[in-house]
């Protein structure tokens, strides 16, 4: 036992000479053995902000990891079809326009066909839907052979062009929805809630600092897992040095009056501001930055913006659907009154 405590008086005397990052260590490890005391609590207040932080995290979290696919032009692109480059090649609308201007098959045909220098038109499902509908009605227009138009297909090429409109009305959603909500809430997980991070850490760290300066002052020592010291050799703040115990109240007052005085002393090169000094200053700093984090408009302001370009959206969807839902009705009438007639004859 003698040679323990021997052992153990030298490894306080090295601790008080180790680095600020070694006494860290140090105490961190006295804590997870259960050996270390009088472990500086934070304020009820401070642990609430953390906890209101972190779920702040993890609902930015949540929901990027859904809204993030509005940066993904193709998130509803039907997997299971294949487009060509020809497909791809011109837009709808422009494929109406020269295909309604085409007098020969020729010429219909070159309507179809991609210019080399062509853009690959937006890969999502109401382009691809828009697409798929122009060809059917190619089709059908190919092989009519009576008087007249095929009414299905003139119904699929006015829903092509209606389905393009709606699909260039998803990207204008996605563009906005990507610059007035995705945008912000990652500026506030990838920026603001890291920078809260990243103080309280070093709240950690000043708060181990502090504890470690006490224990040194203390003289607390190792103690052999599970076997716990006598008790005349337990510590006893009433039997400390006074020089210890001038240290340790030191570092208190400081703690309680010297907060503001602490930015200053810190900004001062070759000066070490007292760990109670600096965990204070850390916990008042994480405070603020909690505060503004947790007090921000911005994460609400950025999903009422979310919501209203989905508004938007649907809303336009809905103004061109419902434009074009007459005429198709229209034409089924037209189709229906013709076969009635057909038949009565």
């Amino acid at each position: 036992m003698d040679n323990f405590k021997a052992f153990s008086s030298q490894l306080s005397s090295i601790g008080s000479q180790i680095t600020p990052f070694a006494s860290r260590t140090l105490q961190y490890t006295k804590e997870q053995l259960g050996q270390a005391e009088d472990k500086t609590q934070l304020p009820p207040d401070y642990i609430d902000l953390e906890k209101r932080v972190d779920a702040l995290k993890q609902v930015h979290q949540k929901m990027l990891a859904v809204t993030s696919q509005y940066s993904n032009e193709a998130y509803d692109y039907p997997p299971n079809i294949k487009e060509t480059f020809q497909d791809l090649g011109r837009t709808v609308s422009e494929k109406v326009h020269l295909l309604s201007s085409a007098t020969t098959p020729a010429e219909a045909q070159a309507a179809l066909t991609a210019p080399p220098s062509a853009k690959p038109q937006p890969k999502t499902f109401n382009h691809a839907l828009a697409r798929a509908s122009l060809a059917s009605s190619q089709l059908l227009h190919q092989q009519h052979t009576g008087a007249g138009e095929d009414p299905l297909a003139t119904a699929l090429e006015k829903y092509a062009l209606a389905s393009e409109r709606v699909g260039e009305a998803r990207l204008a959603q996605d563009t906005q929805i990507q610059s007035r909500f995705l945008a912000g809430w990652n500026t506030t997980l990838n920026t603001n809630l890291m920078f809260a991070t990243r103080a309280r850490k070093n709240v950690e760290r000043a708060r181990l600092t502090l504890d470690s300066v006490k224990s040194r002052a203390k003289g607390t020592t190792w103690k052999i897992p599970g076997a716990g010291p006598r008790d005349d050799q337990a510590p006893n703040s009433d039997e400390l040095s006074p020089e210890a115990q001038e240290e340790i109240e030191k570092a208190e007052d400081e703690f309680v009056t010297q907060t503001e005085e602490a930015v200053g002393v810190m900004k001062n090169v070759g000066l070490t501001p007292c760990a109670a000094m600096v965990f204070d200053l850390y916990v008042a700093i994480i405070v603020n930055i909690a505060t503004q984090v947790l007090d921000t408009p911005e994460p609400l302001r950025n999903l009422a913006e979310l919501i209203a370009a989905q508004v938007e959206y649907h809303k336009k969807a809905y103004e061109i659907l419902s434009e074009l839902q007459p005429v198709i009705e229209g034409l089924q009438v037209e189709q229906e009154a013709s076969r009635t007639k057909d038949f009565s004859l």
